[in-house]
């Protein structure tokens, strides 16, 4: 288990998406422990493989609140619902935030560290953590849903701090 550095826009390897994992072995386990202590590290809500240089398809999220953090491998999801404004932050862009246009719900799907098939409906925070995790596993940026880089919203005051979801 190790923290490790967290790539920042414009990366190449934030764009580039990520490749299925196709046995979950000591290696993705040790990944996964990896993004969990980077996690912690850095104060976020998630983090993608992608944005510790690895191109593999697995996402760790702490919602706050829970004990344990979440950890999935290829996961994807299945079905959305509806759609809500959300501030959203990434730990991949700091020190910048912006409103965002999430779903109100997901249904997802992903492996657990044991290769169990999970299934999940998710609302709220998880919902928005695994839209934007799952879209670093494919390339695509937070900043990839404004109209424009003006939209983002710089970090100026200690009360417009806002949670990084992403990681």
């Amino acid at each position: 288990m190790a923290v490790r550095p967290i790539l920042e826009y414009p990366h190449v390897a934030l764009r580039q998406k990520a490749k299925k994992v196709r046995k979950i072995d000591k290696s993705i386990l040790s990944l996964a422990d990896d993004l969990i202590d980077t996690l912690y590290e850095a104060g976020g809500v998630g983090l993608a493989a992608n944005q510790i240089g690895v191109l593999r398809r697995v996402i760790v999220i702490h919602i706050p609140d829970e004990v344990e953090p979440r950890i999935y491998v290829n996961p994807e999801i299945t079905h959305r619902e509806g759609e809500r404004d959300v501030e959203e932050g990434c730990l991949s862009v700091p020190g910048y935030h912006a409103i965002v246009t999430r779903s109100i719900w997901v249904k997802a799907k992903g492996l657990d560290r044991q290769s169990k098939l999970i299934r999940l409906r998710a609302e709220d925070l998880l919902a928005q953590a695994l839209e934007h995790e799952i879209d670093h596993l494919n390339g695509i940026l937070y900043l990839d849903h404004l109209e424009s880089h003006q939209d983002l919203i710089p970090n100026e005051h200690p009360a417009a701090e806002v949670a990084e979801v992403g990681a």
